[in-house]
Formats: structure tokens, C-alpha cells, sequence
């Protein structure tokens, strides 16, 4: 278990649940493992805080798990390359595997009972959770179009708990798909200080990409030089943004994807940059994020 102070960690158990992984070793410790068992990858740092805090709760969670999912460990200072081919900007940040490919994730020291929520998912084994018919149907009514109704359910919840990032997150993207970008900006900047959900992180990049978005305008210009010179990446590259932010991910996905097999190095390494992007602000649980990620990994890996 990792301690404060700690240089170094050697979480291994006699039963193969909990290991540390290498560089090297990491394709048999996790891309394979991940066939017969799902796998947890923390990626860690010796000088991370919040490391040394969810460090021993996944190790407990897991090993309650019974053998259902295995963790594996990896430090980032020693071992940088994976971490940084899967677009691992800040730690702790756990990826899910299963079937040899990453499904699920989150950033951040969460408490116990978040990561018990998210490992009973991957097992299999949903947890209920409090106030979550509200923001089911937040989510829903967001997902719908409705953007008053989801702002209307998420400022519910928070009337209840102010300190609940999620509905706080909730709040700011319904009042980014009404085009409020800046109450969009002051609902976020009511979060707790130092509040590390990554739904938090996954509305200020959708701010982000939506004023972004806003500076390539119109796209019709984009696909047309596209569609003339599949060799240009920068106006293919400014679609992705466009689509995405239009709402059209799939799209977006299939361009950058493009760019990253056709040059990896373009703009120092800037499509898979912004497909990083592009997952945060969808979210870890997006359908979107997930194929992404899978066919990222592909290019990556193969």
C-alpha cells in the first residue's frame, strides 16, 4: 500500500490482483489481462497528494472485489510513455480495461464510495446512488435537447447539496447547449475550491471547444478543401473542431482518427492532442469517448 512519503510502491498480491506494471510489461499486464478479467490501470506519481490518498482505496475496493477485477499500477515518472499515448494529463487518473481495450475512466482522489460505484460497473454490479433518478432525468432531458428542463433538475439537486460538483457540471453544460457560455463560466467557478471531478474538467473543455468552434465558423468552406486536398490536416483538423462542437462527434472522430494515421507528427502530434480534448469534454462514459479511445488505441498499439 502506498504511504506518504513513499519513493516507490510494490502493491503485488499472492493472488495476481494487484500488481505495478512497466513500459514494457504493459501490454501482458493489461491489454491481454484485460481478455479474461477487467483491469484497472492508476496511473500515479511519487509526488502526487491525491495519488497517496486513492492509492490504498482502490487496492481495499478491489481486493474486496474477490478476483472480478485486477489493478495495476503505473508510475508515470518512471514509465511516461503509455500514460502519455493514452493523453493522460493529470493524475491520479484511472483507465478501465476490457477485452484488451480502454472502456472507462475517471481523474481524480475520489472517496470510497465513488470508486466502489465504479468498479461494481465494470463488474457488473450497479450501485444505487443517492439522487439518482434526478439526474438520470437531467441527463436525459440534456440529451433530449431540453436544456431548461436539465438546468431546472441539476439546480434542484443542487438546492439540496451546493456542493454537489456533479450537478454543478450538469448545470454548466445545460446552460452551455442554451449558448450561455458565460453563466456557463460561473456556474463552474462555484465548485469547491480544489474539486477534482472530472465532470467539472468535461464542461470547461466543452467551453472550451465551443469557443473554439465559434472562431472556425462556418464549415461548409472546411469540407470543401477537404474534399479537394485530403492532404490538408489543418483545415481537416478545424472541421473536427466544428463538428464536434455542432454536435456531430462521430464525424469529428473519423477526421482526427484520419490525421493521426496519416501523420502522427502533424503540428506536433495535435489531432491526437485534440481527440484528448475531445474525451474530456465528452465525458469517460460517452459512447463517443469510448470508441475513440478504442480506435485510438489501435493506431497506437497495433
Amino acid at each position: 500500500m502506498l504511504a506518504a512519503g513513499d519513493k516507490t510502491i510494490d502493491p503485488s498480491t499472492s493472488d495476481g490482483s494487484i500488481k505495478a506494471t512497466t513500459t514494457q510489461t504493459f501490454m501482458a499486464d493489461v491489454v491481454q489481462a484485460s481478455t479474461t478479467t477487467p483491469v484497472l490501470v492508476d496511473f500515479w506519481a511519487p509526488w502526487c497528494g491525491p495519488c497517496r490518498q486513492l492509492t490504498p482505496v482502490l487496492e481495499k475496493v478491489v481486493k474486496a472485489a474477490a478476483g472480478k477485477i485486477r489493478l495495476v499500477t503505473m508510475n508515470i515518472d518512471e514509465h511516461p510513455e503509455i500514460a502519455g499515448q493514452l493523453g493522460i494529463q493529470s493524475i491520479p487518473a484511472v483507465i478501465a480495461f476490457r477485452r484488451g481495450q480502454p472502456i472507462d475512466g475517471f481523474m481524480g482522489a475520489l472517496p470510497e464510495a465513488q470508486v466502489q460505484a465504479f468498479i461494481a460497473r465494470m463488474i457488473g454490479e450497479e450501485l444505487p446512488e443517492e439522487g439518482a433518478d434526478i439526474a438520470a432525468e437531467a441527463e436525459a432531458a440534456l440529451e433530449a435537447g431540453d436544456a431548461a428542463l436539465a438546468g431546472e433538475l441539476f439546480a434542484e439537486l443542487l438546492v439540496e447539496d451546493p456542493a454537489n460538483t456533479t450537478a454543478i457540471a450538469g448545470l454548466a453544460r445545460a446552460r452551455i447547449a442554451a449558448g450561455d457560455l458565460a453563466s456557463a463560466k460561473e456556474t463552474l467557478a462555484s465548485a469547491p475550491e480544489g474539486a477534482t471531478d472530472p465532470a467539472l474538467a468535461a464542461a470547461k473543455a466543452q467551453i472550451d471547444l465551443a469557443e473554439r468552434a465559434a472562431a472556425v465558423g462556418d464549415l461548409a468552406p472546411l469540407e470543401a478543401k477537404v474534399a479537394a486536398d485530403p492532404a490538408d490536416h489543418q483545415s481537416r483538423y478545424d472541421l473536427a473542431v466544428g463538428l464536434a462542437a455542432a454536435g456531430l462527434p462521430k464525424e469529428a472522430l473519423e477526421h482526427l482518427l484520419e490525421i493521426v494515421r496519416k501523420d502522427r507528427t502533424w503540428n506536433e502530434d495535435g489531432a491526437r492532442k485534440e481527440l484528448v480534448k475531445l474525451f474530456e469534454a465528452w465525458g469517460p462514459k460517452d459512447e463517443f469517448t469510448i470508441l475513440g479511445r478504442k480506435r485510438l488505441s489501435s493506431l497506437l498499439f497495433a
